[in-house]
């Protein structure tokens, strides 16, 4: 039973690294825009892709952590 509550404590940390990952092509971006402002809407598009597939695999960590407490 605890090996189970372990196994979805870590399927759950994949939201930290999810958000560490958003946090820094954020600040890059910024960057980006910073030093090359015309490029401004190449970077956003570039930015909102790697934030959506970033966002989806939290999700998917979350969502197996709770398939794995269902079967608690």
């Amino acid at each position: 039973m605890e090996m189970i509550a372990l196994g979805a404590a870590i399927a759950v940390l994949t939201g930290a690294g999810a958000g560490v990952g958003i946090g820094i092509a954020t600040a890059k971006a910024t960057e980006s825009i910073a030093r090359q402002p015309e490029a401004k809407g190449d970077i956003r598009t570039a930015l909102l892709l790697g934030c959506a597939l970033a966002e989806a695999t939290a999700i998917y960590g979350f969502v197996i952590a709770l398939l794995i407490i269902s079967k608690m």
